[in-house]
């Protein structure tokens, strides 16, 4: 696999930095986490299937877990010396206390010159915001994504998805990614500084044009991207559930509106986003609340129109895509896990579905870093 051979020290918590190592333990690497005493949070959070936290089983699968107390003087030399038999070095502390716990980047890196050391936090190393406390929710406010996900009231809402914490894994890994490359050249490692503000701001390429281009905020409603197109946008249908219209390239638009028998709408609906989109929109909403959902996903069958029915997560799970996509996987035991979203065509991942107990590496690990350690000099 891709990361066999990539050994990965993970010291974080929750969803972004376990997210990210388990991503790097499906492709091959050695994930070794760090657990406090009482245990990684997430073992007792949500649903459990089978004696485990679902939670836990999607983010831990494949992990070693080891655990120190990072105040006491021999652990911390131990934790030091693995750090030195290491590729990836993760943490997701406030900001000053891996300094302060003597495991920042400059003590990690001054041991092991090679390490890929990084950091996820709230708002990054530094700023005015550095030492403020925030999870995901918190981070979308500052960031701004919060005001634009708006309900059907008009009013700011819960995004469900967890942004903030998703980019920031996905951007972290890929840094992680860029330094282990860099560092076949340089034989350094390096020092990444990821922030989930930064992260959060950056993922919006298609939706400041009003901030940049007028110096405004956007009026969501009004952006193509959250309701200001007819054919991008949210549509209920007669039983109460919802279609969705998912592309506004004109193509789409002549299709079903000749479809419908509505062709004198195809202006409106395909200029900007906006008020031009009104007619079509209201036609849209009483065609579409004239038949239940899955009607009109037999009725688009087969027409090049942009369009998906709008599934519960158990459906999304549960259609056929899904599994032929191998999205949902079930291991012997029976347990069901979350599948591999990055497929390579010659080395494919592996999903180990074992779960560690807590600290049942510890003496393992360390044992082998000392071998290592005794072997390299």
């Amino acid at each position: 696999m891709k990361l066999d051979g990539v050994r990965v020290l993970d010291l974080s918590l929750f969803l972004p930095g376990p997210y990210l190592t388990t991503v790097m333990a499906d492709h091959g690497a050695e994930v070794i986490k760090l657990e406090p005493p009482s245990g990684e949070p997430v073992r007792n959070i949500g649903l459990r299937a089978n004696g485990e936290s679902v939670w836990f089983r999607n983010t831990h699968r494949g992990k070693k877990s080891i655990v120190l107390n990072l105040k006491d003087k021999t652990d911390l030399a131990a934790l030091h010396d693995l750090a030195r038999t290491c590729d990836v070095m993760l943490e997701a502390f406030r900001p000053g206390v891996a300094d302060r716990l003597g495991i920042g980047a400059a003590a990690m890196t001054a041991l092991n010159p090679r390490l890929v050391y990084c950091s996820i936090s709230a708002f990054g190393q530094d700023g005015p915001l550095r030492d403020r406390p925030a999870h995901d929710l918190a981070v979308e406010a500052l960031a701004g994504t919060l005001s634009v996900n708006l309900g059907q009231d008009g009013l700011p809402t819960h995004p469900n998805v967890p942004v903030a914490d998703v980019t920031a894994s996905l951007l972290a890994l890929s840094a992680i990614l860029m330094a282990l490359y860099r560092r076949e050249k340089t034989g350094r490692g390096d020092v990444i500084d990821m922030a989930m503000y930064d992260a959060t701001l950056s993922w919006l390429p298609n939706a400041t044009g009003a901030v940049i281009a007028e110096a405004r905020p956007p009026v969501p409603k009004q952006e193509r991207q959250w309701g200001g197109g007819s054919f991008y946008n949210i549509y209920g249908t007669k039983d109460g559930r919802f279609i969705v219209l998912g592309g506004s390239e004109h193509k789409f638009v002549e299709n079903l509106l000749h479809a419908l028998g509505r062709p004198d709408l195809i202006a409106g609906a395909a200029g900007p986003p906006g008020h031009g989109h009104d007619a079509a929109k209201e036609f849209l909403r009483e065609t579409f609340a004239t038949r239940s959902r899955d009607e009109w996903e037999a009725w688009f069958e087969g027409r090049d129109v942009c369009f998906a029915p709008l599934l519960d997560l158990k459906e999304a799970f549960d259609r056929p895509h899904a599994a032929a996509r191998r999205m949902i996987e079930r291991d012997d035991e029976g347990n069901l896990h979350i599948g591999l979203p990055i497929k390579f065509r010659d080395e494919p991942g592996r999903l180990d579905p074992r779960l560690p107990k807590l600290g049942e590496h510890t003496a393992e690990v360390l044992a082998e870093a000392r071998r290592r350690l005794a072997r390299d000099g």
